[in-house]
């Protein structure tokens, strides 16, 4: 009997190499090489046969891509607008979190107007339907398949004619064609790869779940994330009652959109003013914190920035955030020491963004560096107060996108003072919203010593 042949294969990028190596010789990532049994001949030879004509860019045919509803407003929003026939959709989140719940829940609204079918790799059809159950969903027009193997799923597909299916999860489905385990790069590359053809040429709408590792990052090779069309990411504290989706990858929509979702006995229910929830507990009367207006994709949020500037009791003071940059915040304590004069050095120094939502944009500077200036000094901002900009190494603050709306949000929720760029000062008055425009840290700083 002729002996396998293995190759070991990067979790990162999906290469291959003959032998193991400590460093990826393809993306130069460390420890990602896994062994896996090589498959055994060419698989895609008829590929060849299917020939298209080239043509020119602009004679082609465009039209208005067509968007079905899901039935849950938080998770259209993240779609941009819907779902679109003949995408391919992969959600990832740590277990737990509520990807199954979600897309159950889902699929009992679709399935009243479109047909949908259930794929489930990981739970039997019982689990299931006593999830329906405890949900109290109507899943009368949802139809479930318990089935692994793709070769079977995608037979399934061409015979029921579906117009939605949900694979839960990708990281349990195996092809014949591959001799590894469910689960390895090459399994979850050549299904993913199946499904999306065959959603592309049938025009099956697919929603992935995807298993993520402890680092938080997709299981499997990157090549995944690249073959779809959308990708959402599930945030959120798991001892937190509230659940975030974000998209970090969607061709039909704009990225970086939020939705937001409070975890209930009955399931996932969508939060239309998750500003409210984050500054549900916020007090103005405290030092070291500070409101500042977020943009997520199209919708701005008031997120509570807590510091805690402290004496360090050892050798090397600490610098630890929570849903911030920490590499940022060692640039913001540098410029915060020549250009405002405020010292950290011998300070430990802790950043929280309250509420579990994770802040990525510049925008969130002006804000982090006045609240860690309230903590050194014991005093709370003044009351009713946002703030956002970006500050520079220059000591300079810059503006940022979306000024006018995060001015208007802010006003909404009762908010009668903002702290905000120059360049982002409201050219007509906010009606009772006092806003103060600085060009330079330090103007920023002195206004919170009065």
């Amino acid at each position: 009997m002729a002996k396998n042949k293995t190759v070991f294969s990067c979790t990162e990028c999906g290469g291959q190499s003959p032998k193991w190596q400590g460093q990826c010789p393809h993306c130069n990532a460390w420890n990602t090489l896994t062994e896996a049994v090589a498959a055994a001949g060419p698989r895609f030879q008829s590929w060849a046969a299917n020939v298209t004509k080239v043509q020119k860019l602009s004679e082609v045919q465009t039209e208005e891509t067509p968007r079905d509803p899901s039935g849950i407003d938080e998770l259209d929003r993240v779609l941009g607008g819907g779902i679109v026939r003949g995408a391919v959709v992969l959600i990832g989140g740590d277990p737990g979190i509520g990807k199954s719940t979600l897309l159950l829940q889902a699929l009992s609204q679709i399935g009243q107007n479109r047909k949908v079918l259930y794929v489930s790799g990981e739970e039997s059809a019982q689990q299931i339907a006593l999830r329906a159950s405890r949900l109290a969903l109507d899943t009368s027009s949802v139809d479930l398949l318990a089935e692994i193997c793709i070769e079977n799923i995608l037979a399934t597909l061409k015979r029921e004619q579906p117009e939605v299916v949900v694979i839960d999860s990708i990281q349990t489905l195996y092809t014949e064609q591959v001799t590894s385990a469910p689960g390895s790069v090459s399994q979850v590359r050549e299904c993913a790869a199946q499904l999306t053809r065959m959603a592309k040429q049938s025009g099956i709408t697919v929603l992935l779940v995807g298993h993520v590792t402890k680092e938080g990052s997709l299981a499997g090779p990157r090549v995944l994330e690249h073959m779809v069309d959308t990708v959402l990411y599930f945030e959120g504290d798991s001892h937190s009652s509230y659940r975030m989706i974000r998209a970090i990858k969607n061709r039909f929509g704009a990225v970086n959109e939020l939705g937001v979702f409070a975890m209930t006995d009955r399931g996932l229910k969508g939060v239309s003013n998750p500003s409210a929830i984050f500054l549900s507990s916020y007090r103005d009367d405290v030092a070291g914190s500070c409101v500042l207006v977020t943009q997520e994709g199209t919708r701005p949020l008031l997120v509570e920035i807590q510091a805690l500037v402290d004496d360090c009791h050892g050798f090397q003071p600490k610098r630890l955030t929570v849903g911030l940059e920490q590499n940022r915040l060692a640039m913001l304590l540098a410029v915060l020491h020549r250009h405002g004069g405020v010292a950290c050095f011998d300070q430990d120094v802790f950043l929280n963004a309250v509420g579990g939502v994770k802040i990525n944009e510049p925008a969130a500077d002006l804000a982090i560096i006045l609240a860690m200036v309230s903590s050194l000094r014991n005093k709370a901002l003044p009351e009713k107060l946002v703030v956002f900009g970006e500050v520079g190494l220059a000591g300079e603050v810059r503006p940022v996108t979306r000024g006018q709306e995060r001015l208007k949000e802010a006003a909404k929720l009762g908010f009668t003072r903002a702290i905000v760029p120059s360049a982002n000062k409201p050219r007509q008055e906010i009606e009772g919203l006092k806003v103060l425009a600085v060009d330079r840290l330090d103007q920023a700083v002195e206004f919170c010593r009065e």
